[in-house]
């Protein structure tokens, strides 16, 4: 980790990113991490967390790092919620854009899932891909096997386009952001993700909204990403921190790179965090 800057001192409020960010690869949270945000919370810094999984997905989550009343950010902010899963307040994206959305990903022959009404809704044997397993673990739920996306479009929380050609997803990026992104937010959240949500379900919205909830200006909030997803928030916090492993195009938005999620990166920059703060307040 690179010596953090004075604006470090100020931070009262650290949100981070799961996926890629909080737990590794396979999507387990390290007890040096879990220790680290204990060790943070001690030293009068908040923490909570902002994803792309449904509310469904950080359930668990949320009890092993011991949020209690934080708000959570669920669909990249598009859903705030409470420990249990129960949600404050949602947007979803207008049927228009979701049903054009779910045409071009067709189109460009990728897997598709739509997230609605508290369901995985996939139209194919999900559990087949090679991102299934993952998913259930990371969102929380089994998928359910539709015929037809479209009475669900109306009630569409996110859509995710699955693929293995990386090229091909950062090329559907442009293209369907240029087609529905002046009332969508397009945008992946890993390599082989591209999520559709509402124009508001942003990080940088969420990471906005969630500040707020907990009376954080964002001068003083601190957050960790790892994918383009992420950048909205780095370029509203006061401090933002790209993961080692994360491409030169989010690295290049961040304040800091820190360490890799394999390297318990967020714990790393958590204990810095805590040792400038301490150094800060120690007479001259």
């Amino acid at each position: 980790m690179t010596v953090l800057p004075e604006s470090a001192a100020r931070i009262r409020l650290v949100v981070s990113d799961i996926d890629g960010t909080l737990v590794r690869n396979d999507k387990s949270l390290a007890d040096e991490t879990v220790a680290a945000i204990r060790r943070a919370r001690a030293a009068g810094i908040a923490f909570t967390v902002i994803s792309a999984r449904p509310p469904s997905g950080l359930v668990d989550l949320a009890g092993r790092i011991e949020i209690t009343d934080e708000p959570i950010g669920a669909f990249n902010g598009g859903a705030l919620s409470r420990r249990d899963g129960s949600v404050i307040a949602s947007h979803r994206i207008p049927e228009r854009e979701a049903r054009r959305a779910v045409e071009m990903l067709d189109a460009a022959g990728v897997t598709v899932w739509l997230f609605a009404a508290g369901k995985w809704l996939a139209r194919e044997d999900a559990d087949a891909s090679p991102h299934g397993a993952r998913e259930r673990l990371a969102s929380g739920l089994a998928p359910t096997r539709v015929e037809d996306f479209g009475p669900w479009l109306a009630a569409a929380d996110k859509i995710s386009g699955v693929s293995d050609d990386h090229p091909l997803m950062r090329r559907l990026e442009g293209e369907v952001a240029a087609e529905i992104g002046a009332d969508a937010t397009v945008v992946r959240s890993q390599v082989y993700f591209l999520d559709v949500t509402a124009r508001s379900a942003n990080k940088g919205d969420g990471v906005a909204f969630l500040a707020e909830a907990m009376g954080v200006p964002m001068a003083e909030v601190a957050v960790l990403g790892d994918m383009p997803n992420d950048v909205p928030m780095f370029l509203r916090a006061g401090l933002s921190v790209a993961m080692g492993q994360a491409p030169d195009e989010v690295r290049r938005h961040a304040t800091l790179t820190g360490a890799t999620n394999e390297e318990n990166g967020v714990a790393r920059f958590l204990d810095a965090l805590v040792e400038a703060q301490s150094a800060a307040r120690e007479p001259a």
